[in-house]
């Protein structure tokens, strides 16, 4: 997912919204044109040739080219394609909305009639059977072709869930259950095998229903033919190994008499004709006729999520070994569409510009409009990406002509298919200055992220290019959409605005100021002169190598976007210039290896929020004093900081009151370190500086506080601390009613002493406007070449100052929030991906990664972030390893490749000391031949040097990578030291390096271990993929209304927030199609609701495909699937599907191991779900295996006094209870109640039910000695007493379950509600800040704020 995707949303949700989450006008308005487009569906009836009319459900903006599509999906139509849809012997328009054709109402008949077929329909036709042949078949997903991708959920369910619950409710359940978990699953077990990842699934076996379907070697049928109506001619062999030849013709396809040999193209007798391949081929070979029946039955009942086409291509990094079979559809698309001859004919090719632009100016006035433009931006998209990610692999492949072929291949372009390709390198030194080859690497993504930007802020009138960038054998190649009339013009004349040369020479232009001015404030750009060449000023709004050229279109286009956001200072050394004494400390600032590094838009936002508080909190300080001044002299101000600081140094004891009043919106701010403005110079501000880096006070849980000695008061520099703070400050409302007014009038009604107070607070702040707060960047400062007027010293000067601030900002604040958010659990990260995602939604670049790594290391905490330490070394580890692959790539040619990536990965992961590499043969024999091929393939030629890396080498080049990259000191020299040290594991490595890398492995098991032989063999590379960085276009109103259900449903209205949530869902759907990140999100949220208010069986569904979705769309083992999984066990238990529960824990917990070890705070979340499931299916022991894991666990990462561990304590009792083993479960429960006792007090319902459980088994317990004793004394005829060995109902178990998984069930009268909801409210952002989902962050971000943010 991109970074800042869900970030741009929280302005404009800020508009829609206001904190209460109460709906305000323009939202009401919004819900009714919803209702408007939810028009009642009808039914019509559907009459196909040979079949029984059957009735089919339609809405009225469906289109006919809709019921089409659904007609060549059903079982029984399926083999049709070329038909036209007749209402009364009227042919429908294939564009038609249904709702504009006449007389087509509830119960109308359609016939589908048969159409003479064209070369197209054709071809359509043999392809769409093809794809029936292949609909079982997984090899698209492996190779990851046309959108496919894996989903193993129904490995583990046996088909549908919803059937499965009928079928199994027989009471004999529990009898039949095998529970034991493979081995490998059990806790403490060390091995980590790969096979299971890719489980078999029985369905795959493929159905064989033709031996071959290919294009027959007489096409195209020559003209006297052509006469008779012969289209093209197929040749085929069936299952009984029958040759035919068979014409399609404009009636349809019949056999004719053409061998191998000889061309005869009379028609067979009989010649079978057909209308459909499928009904000539079912005559002529009765294994088809049975196999392609049985085909289709298994394909239709298969969960549509497991087959439709997900938006961009998902890559797997393992596949087994697939059977090449022969594939005629396929080799055609080999030869025409992948190498570009059908992309060369004029009339073929896509205008991607045009497309890409014309979506943007749909019109955008209502909901419709707005629904059908931002469906148009994301297909066009979506196709854009797929179309760029095939055009740089071909060029990279050596597929594509250069547009400039005399050039060293490096400095080559391309142009395919009317998109340009460039490759990162630095070409005519145009980057020299900014760090040559390094910086043309960075370029291209900070350009990105400049489109995303621009695009986000969607500003009619001005346009930005499409752009893709793929990472593909080591090249990094841009994929832009073309300017209308670019390549016929000199760059010179055709920039208007901007600088070519890095700021020598610079023009402006008038429109692109007004254009640009619009984009300034979300942006936080500040508009500025430079001087040109001349020494004239020239007023920008952007930075100056951002271009401006009118396209013969007429349209305004920006490009070269790549600093939209300011420098960051810590990475940009400057002569004479001082950094704040917070970054200082940190070390910086640091030689980086270009001059491009910028900060990220999150941090932008996150430090301008956090001003905002700061002038706020003045503000209010200020008009207090005033108040003061007036009533007497007391020292009103330091009893308000004072006052203030004691509230929030106090360990919280009580959690839920700190987590209700401090939402998550806060975590910039709440962390203790705060950069004082020059103002407040008062003597805190010099020691806070120096404290506050050192740590965070951290309370987890609320139980164990860990806090340097210094840092006591919490560092509290600044009045602004959480929201508690709010309420101390008093004065804190007037000072925003007086923000407020001043920014509405134009400050005439104020007097003059307000307005002061206000200036002073924008001073501190470093606001650029002096009656409002607005805080903005000049992107050029510290730009080499940039020259400024010298009227603007001043101005420049605050704006030199205030990039310190921000950088000081992201090592004194953000880090350390990070941190605290780790240490409390609200951020938990399982991998690289989700790790870095964690770093990006506070702003912090993944340069930052050995700070981070050094801020856990020197934290008193540092056992509690145990996990944190071990995924950030395997990042870093896995991120100097691509660096290196990237270039050692650039010197393999093709022949070698999976050669030399086997050796490269044997040298990083194999224990085997001297990896040698195996030279493919044929190469050393062909090299004379080699000499003249040198120039055919970037970097191509006869370079064996990548043989002699030796894995002692390339630990030496990590670690050297480390250090130079990321200044962090890594202390291992071999892979296996890496593992020793850091507690790594070798299966995690291969994974994060084979995704970062794109690189496809054989599913099997490795032996890394091994000192005698390498791990793996050139046959365990399978293939190569790209990886691909696109922008990801949002559907806005769908995701307002995602974030207002949420609000509702923390406030506790559950029955509205599910309203607006399935509305959220309908319009995502809209958008999007059905496969979709965010529609996953949706799902998810939705299941649980359903869940809450008692609909088992609907959450099941819900659940199932967000499960099914999340594999498809984010991958089969991302964490988010495995929270999914997990999710999806427990509503399957509460379902009474037991066993299927178990199954699917145990593939969370499988996909957990590898992805991130066992060592994982969410591990205990996991086994203590399936100790509860045991627990309930009477498996005590391995119960206790899981539920005892799951203590120790909780008890490191918790601490041993806090609430999960007591409650582990209880369920750990509660199994040695069932086992009648009641001195180990007094044990257990007397731990707990200490917990509960010391945590909540005597008087907690909790602390008594602990008690009376107590004195419950104390009683067990006497009772079992009693009884004992009367067997010692009377032998074998004592009379004894019935003792209670209970099974445990299944109702408590999932009473359990609820409790650990964070779920209250709301008993829905009012009164309850109120006094539920703070608690609701705590629990679901306990919950989901845990889903590393960024929409949870930005939705409660948009949310909880309560201060509209003037930006």
């Amino acid at each position: 997912m991109n970074g800042n995707a869900g970030h741009d949303q929280a302005e404009e949700a800020e508009s829609k919204q206001d904190g209460s989450g109460d709906a305000d006008p323009s939202d009401d308005a919004n819900e009714q044109e919803v209702i408007v487009i939810q028009d009642t569906g009808f039914t019509v009836k559907i009459q196909a040739p040979g079949t029984e009319p059957f009735d089919l459900q339609v809405s009225p903006q469906e289109m006919v080219q809709e019921i089409h599509q659904v007609l060549m999906d059903r079982e029984d139509t399926c083999h049709r394609t070329c038909f036209s849809l007749q209402l009364d012997g009227n042919v429908l328009d294939n564009f038609a909305e249904l709702k504009s054709i006449e007389g087509l109402q509830e119960g109308s008949l359609l016939k589908v009639v048969e159409e003479p077929y064209t070369v197209r329909e054709a071809r359509i036709h043999v392809r769409h059977i093809r794809d029936l042949l292949k609909s079982l078949d997984p090899s698209d997903s492996y190779n990851g072709v046309d959108c496919n991708s894996l989903s193993f959920l129904s490995v583990f369910t046996d088909g549908d869930l919803g059937d499965s619950g009928k079928r199994k409710k027989k009471g004999s359940e529990l009898e039949q259950i095998d529970c034991t978990p493979p081995e490998h699953i059990l806790p403490g077990s060390k091995d980590r095998p790969l096979v299971p990842l890719q489980p078999q699934n029985k369905d795959w076996k493929p159905l064989q229903c033709l031996k071959v379907l290919t294009m027959s070697g007489w096409n195209p049928p020559p003209g006297n033919r052509k006469m008779h109506g012969d289209l093209m001619y197929l040749f085929i062999v069936t299952v009984e190994e029958r040759h035919v030849s068979i014409t399609a013709s404009t009636r349809g396809f019949y056999l004719n008499q053409s061998t191998t040999y000889t061309f005869n193209p009379k028609p067979a007798n009989p010649s079978f004709l057909s209308h459909s391949l499928v009904e000539l081929l079912s005559q002529i070979s009765p294994a088809f006729k049975k196999n392609f029946t049985a085909l289709q039955k298994k394909r239709v009942q298969r969960h549509p999520f497991e087959r439709i086409a997900t938006p961009f291509q998902v890559y797997s990094w393992t596949a087994p070994q697939i059977d090449h079979a022969m594939d005629c559809v396929r080799a055609e698309d080999a030869y025409t569409s992948r190498l570009g001859y059908e992309e060369h004919i004029p009339g073929q090719t896509r205008d991607w510009n045009e497309e890409l632009q014309t979506t943007r100016e749909l019109a955008r006035k209502n909901l419709p409009e707005r629904l059908l433009r931002e469906r148009a931006i994301f297909k066009v998209h979506s196709d854009f990406a797929a179309a760029a990610t095939r055009g740089a692999m071909a060029v990279i492949d050596g597929n594509v002509m250069a547009i400039n072929p005399g050039e060293e291949t490096r400095m080559q372009m391309f142009i395919w298919n009317n998109i340009f390709f460039s490759l990162g390198f630095d070409v005519r030194d145009h980057y020299k200055e900014l760090g040559g080859d390094a910086a043309a690497h960075a370029a291209p993504t900070n350009d990105l992220n400049g489109v995303r930007a621009y695009g986000a802020v969607d500003v009619e009138g001005l346009y930005t290019l499409g752009t893709v960038v793929v990472d593909y054998r080591g090249y990094r190649v841009t994929a832009q959409s073309i300017i209308p009339g670019i390549l016929e013009r000199e760059q010179e004349q055709s920039v208007i605005y901007g600088s070519i040369d890095f700021g020598k020479t610079v023009m402006s232009h008038p429109k692109y100021l007004e254009l640009l001015e619009k984009t300034s404030r979300p942006l936080k750009v500040q508009r500025h002169a430079v001087l040109n060449e001349k020494d004239s000023a020239v007023e920008l709004c952007s930075s100056v190598e951002c271009k401006g050229i009118i396209g013969n279109d007429g349209r305004h286009y920006i490009l070269d976007l790549l600093r939209t956001f300011p420098p960051d200072l810590n990475f940009l050394p400057v002569e004479g210039e001082e950094l704040s004494p917070e970054s200082q400390k940190q070390g910086f600032p640091r030689q980086h290896r270009h001059r491009l590094a910028c900060l990220r838009q999150e941090l932008i936002e996150a430090f301008v929020e956090h001003r905002y508080l700061l002038f706020m909190k003045m503000a209010a300080l200020q008009l207090m004093q005033q108040k003061a001044n007036k009533e007497s002299k007391t020292a009103a101000l330091p009893e308000s900081i004072t006052a203030e600081t004691v509230s929030d140094s106090k360990p919280a004891a009580a959690p839920e009151a700190s987590e209700a009043a401090a939402p998550a919106f806060d975590s910039p701010t709440s962390s203790e370190s705060t950069l004082t403005p020059e103002d407040t110079a008062d003597s805190a501000s010099e020691t806070s500086a120096t404290e506050n880096s050192a740590a965070p006070t951290a309370t987890t849980n609320g139980t164990h506080e860990l806090t340097l000695p210094e840092s006591q008061n919490g560092g509290c520099d600044s009045p602004l601390e959480g929201k508690e703070a709010d309420e101390t400050i008093p004065g804190l409302a007037q000072a925003k009613e007086l923000a407020e007014s001043l920014a509405t009038d134009d400050g005439s009604g104020i007097d003059p002493k307000s307005r002061e107070v206000v200036l002073n607070a924008c001073k501190a702040v470093g606001s650029i406007s002096n009656t409002s707060f607005d805080i903005r960047f000049n992107p050029d400062i510290f730009s080499p070449g940039v020259r400024f007027p010298e009227d603007s010293a001043e101005d420049i000067q605050k704006q030199k100052q205030l990039l310190k601030d921000a950088a000081a900002f992201l090592v004194s604040c953000q880090i350390p929030s990070l941190i605290k958010d780790c240490l409390d659990h609200t951020a938990l990260p399982m991998d690289g991906a989700t790790m870095t995602e964690a770093l990006h939604q506070r702003g912090i670049n993944v340069r930052y990664l050995g700070n981070v790594l050094e801020f856990v290391d020197k934290m008193p905490a540092k056992p509690q972030l145990e996990h944190v330490y071990r995924i950030g070394i395997t990042e870093l580890i896995t991120r100097c390893t691509k660096h290196i692959f990237k270039t050692y790539l650039q010197g393999v040619e093709l022949s070698a490749l999976s050669a030399a990536v086997s050796h490269f990965l044997n040298c990083f992961l194999s224990s085997f000391p001297d990896a040698v590499a195996h030279l493919p043969a044929d190469e050393l024999v062909s090299r004379k031949k080699n000499k003249k091929r040198r120039n055919r393939v970037p970097g191509g030629g006869d370079n064996t040097a990548w043989a002699s890396l030796t894995p002692s080498e390339l630990w030496k080049n990590i670690a050297s990578e480390a250090l130079s990259y990321y200044h962090f000191t890594l202390q291992c020299e071999s892979v296996d030291q890496a593992v020793e040290k850091y507690g790594l594991q070798k299966i995690t490595l291969l994974r994060e390096i084979s995704v970062k890398a794109g690189i496809q492995i054989l599913i099997k098991e490795y032996n890394f271990d091994s000192r005698h032989k390498p791990a793996f063999t050139e046959e365990d590379i399978l293939n190569i993929f790209p990886v691909v960085k696109h922008v990801n276009p949002k559907a806005s109103d769908a995701f307002h209304f995602f974030q207002s259900g949420q609000a509702k449903v923390q406030q506790g209205f559950l029955k509205e927030g599910c309203e607006l949530i399935n509305e959220a869902l309908n319009l995502f759907n809209n958008v999007y199609g059905a496969m979709h990140v965010e529609i996953c999100a949706c799902l998810r949220l939705l299941a649980r609701l359903n869940y809450i208010i008692g609909d088992h069986p609907e959450a099941l569904s819900n659940q199932q495909k967000a499960v099914l979705m999340s594999e498809r769309v984010l991958g089969i083992e991302h964490p988010n699937t495995i929270q999914e999984y997990m999710h999806l066990a427990l509503y399957c238990f509460a379902n009474g599907q037991l066993s299927t529960a178990l199954k699917l824990l145990y593939r969370a917990r499988y996909l957990m191991l590898m992805v991130c070890g066992e060592d994982h705070p969410e591990m205990a979340l996991l086994d203590s779900n399936i100790g509860l499931v045991l627990h309930g299916v009477m498996e005590y022991d391995l119960s206790l295996r899981f539920l005892e894991n799951a203590l120790s666990i909780n008890s490191k990462y918790h601490g041993p006094r806090s609430l999960k561990v007591a409650l582990s304590h209880h369920l750990v009792a509660r199994v040695y209870e069932s086992k009648a083993e009641f001195r180990s479960a007094l044990q257990h429960e007397k731990e707990g109640y200490t917990i509960y006792k010391n945590q909540v007090g005597e008087a907690h319902e909790k602390t008594k039910e602990s008690s009376d459980y107590l004195k419950y088994l104390t009683q067990q317990a006497v009772a079992l000695q009693r009884t004992m004793n009367e067997i010692y004394k009377n032998g074998s005829n004592a009379s004894i007493m019935p003792l209670k060995f209970t099974a445990p109902s299944m109702a408590s178990v999932l009473e359990q379950l609820n409790i650990i998984n964070g779920i209250i069930f709301i008993p829905l009268s009012q009164k309850d509600l109120e006094n539920l909801k703070a608690e609701v409210q705590r629990r679901q952002q306990l919950q989901d800040s845990g889903k590393i989902e960024e929409q949870q962050e930005d939705g409660q971000l948009a949310l909880d704020d309560k201060i509209p943010v003037d930006d």
